[in-house]
């Protein structure tokens, strides 16, 4: 059976597209990447904001094709379930996925004032008071899982799918100078200190300058 296709997009700016990854790598699935071009009508729909899923990330696994994030997750939980993506308590796991939904489905005041750019470093940088609303949300989300499951991740001593759906968040918090307790820095931290999250980050940096930074935002 020839490999796994994940068909993502721009990795400097591509929040959805690291979600996808994140997952596959967390999963140890051992697939192809297919990077869609910056003209593609798909990459600007995800520049854009304008989708959560689309084309961006899809995954092409034999003749299954899955192209939602959260579809993707719990299709790798099923097809990986001993690299538990989604924990393996019954209430942890209903909790999970109510994170990951809510960050799926939430937070846009978040996602336009404060877009995924990786490159960037904005210090000092004034929120808004609508994108903070979602920022003391996320935070007090982390906050409860890593006090009831004791850290260092979301939920344990293990990366899961949760995980994989905030990290573009924490990549914001840095990009945007946000300020952090020591409990949500220290995750943060930890998350960007992930081997696959070096990986991303790096090919994120050597990504051509080819988009527009204000479409990009806006």
């Amino acid at each position: 059976m020839a490999k796994p296709v994940l068909t993502i997009s721009s990795k400097n700016y591509g929040a959805w597209a690291l979600r996808g990854w994140l997952m596959c790598k967390l999963a140890g699935l051992d697939f192809t990447e297919k990077v869609i071009p910056p003209d593609d009508p798909a990459m600007k729909a995800e520049m854009l904001l304008l989708s959560s899923s689309m084309l961006v990330p899809s995954l092409q696994h034999g003749g299954i094709k899955v192209w939602d994030t959260l579809a993707i997750g719990e299709y790798l939980n099923e097809i990986k379930p001993k690299a538990g993506l989604l924990p393996a308590d019954a209430k942890a796991r209903a909790h999970c996925r109510a994170i990951c939904g809510e960050m799926h489905s939430g937070f846009a005041s978040l996602r336009s004032a404060l877009p995924m750019n990786i490159k960037a470093r904005f210090p000092g940088f004034k929120v808004w008071s609508r994108a903070q609303a979602d920022i003391d949300r996320i935070v007090a989300i982390w906050r409860e899982c890593l006090a009831a499951h004791g850290g260092p991740y979301l939920f344990g001593p293990a990366p899961c799918m949760a995980d994989a759906m905030y990290a573009p968040v924490v990549t914001r918090f840095l990009s945007y100078d946000v300020t952090l307790d020591k409990a949500c820095a220290a995750y943060c931290k930890r998350i960007m200190e992930l081997p696959a999250m070096q990986e991303w980050v790096k090919a994120a940096r050597a990504e051509p300058d080819e988009i527009d930074e204000l479409d990009a935002e806006f």
